[in-house]
């Protein structure tokens, strides 16, 4: 199979598809590798070690997609590359389609197949290639939260870890998963008071078993929520629905009643976000401010710190890009089940349930889609 990787193009975006010893496993397996120039240089990557793995490096992404028969991506096709797809093309990528009817309904049109990283699932029922980059998002959003609370940036002055004779800051961690976990793990280093909520009771267990009497745990009611916002300097929404919008959880009003100069880090910003005052942000352009809170809303969080996060993806995608290639799509997606439920869109009809239901869309089976 000839598989193609383009340069990512949204803003501050470094991260890339494949890595030049993913490229040399598929090369050894007999398939072919075409990647952009400059594809990989942002995350340290030059096009002579893709070369010296095996991979030809092409000019343009219009290359790249008018030849490739599976495109590896990071982060969802922007508007002009969905116009560059074509029937028979499978995309495998993160997608996050429930907040984002304009994709979703141009790669309908395209006849594409779209494999989002974020639905493959685990015998374990976890996500595994959602993981990484929650871990990545978790553990940076202590580091952006407490830059945030800087004076100098709007925030209210406050140094996350305080200092003897000054407390630390209030620090609401709004989900115990994978970035909610990690989240706090950082935070909890860097000096501050943590709290954590959830509505699983297991997940608060394990993160009470993890951290011991140095984070508090509590709940998670719509009364909790808002009392525990009002109190908090630094609020990271870490909630997740998989494959659906992330629930909006902490409302307008909750964030009138924030103190002036506190901060929400919201990572489920991909998914739609968990504030109804949430709305995507870029690296360029990462904060805004509404009533006095500053919310930091950048949809590719991981992108910052694009090597960590490009070798952390690659762990596990790599096999998944091996089946595909090497199976082809159909008998790899009936041979793996949980590869399978990451299949989003098959020419022109919407596979995955919560994105058919977060956009009033119909819904068809992928065994249905396939023709298994």
């Amino acid at each position: 199979m000839l598989v193609g990787v383009p340069k990512e193009i949204k803003d501050h975006e470094y991260r890339v598809g494949l890595i030049p010893s993913a490229v040399r496993e598929l090369v050894a397996d007999g398939h072919r590798v075409i990647i952009e120039t400059g594809a990989g240089v942002g995350a340290g990557l030059p096009d002579s070690e893709y070369q010296a793995a095996g991979a030809e490096i092409v000019a343009t992404a219009d290359e790249v997609f008018r030849r490739a028969e599976l495109i590896v991506k990071v982060k969802e096709p922007l508007g002009p590359e969905r116009k560059k797809l074509k029937p028979g093309q499978i995309l495998f990528t993160y997608l996050h389609l429930a907040p984002d009817p304009e994709q979703t309904h141009d790669l309908i049109a395209s006849g594409v197949t779209a494999i989002a990283y974020e639905t493959v699932t685990s015998p374990q029922g976890t996500l595994p290639l959602l993981t990484p980059m929650s871990e990545v998002a978790g553990r940076m959003a202590p580091q952006v939260g407490a830059h945030a609370l800087e004076r100098t940036n709007g925030g209210r002055g406050i140094l996350i870890g305080g200092v003897p004779g000054v407390p630390p800051a209030d620090v609401l961690v709004l989900g115990a998963g994978v970035a909610g976990t990690n989240a706090t793990l950082i935070a909890l280093g860097m000096g501050a008071s943590v709290t954590v909520l959830d509505r699983n009771t297991e997940a608060l267990r394990r993160i009470a078993a993890q951290f011991g009497p140095r984070v508090r745990t509590a709940f998670s009611t719509r009364d909790v929520v808002e009392t525990l916002c009002r109190r908090s300097d630094l609020v990271i929404a870490a909630v997740l629905i998989p494959g659906a919008a992330a629930p909006r959880i902490i409302t307008a009003e909750t964030v009138k009643a924030m103190k002036p100069g506190s901060v929400i880090v919201d990572i489920a910003i991909d998914q739609g976000g968990c504030a109804e005052t949430s709305r995507p942000t870029t690296h360029s352009k990462p904060t805004y401010l509404v009533d006095g809170v500053i919310h930091y809303c950048v949809t590719n969080m991981p992108g910052a710190v694009a090597r960590t996060s490009t070798f952390a993806l690659n762990n596990v995608t790599l096999p998944f890009v091996l089946a595909l290639a090497g199976s082809g799509l159909r008998r790899a997606l009936a041979e793996d089940p949980h590869l399978r439920a990451g299949l989003n869109i098959h020419e022109g009809q919407v596979t995955h349930k919560a994105v058919a239901g977060a956009l009033k869309l119909p819904h068809v089976r992928a065994e249905a889609a396939l023709k298994m």
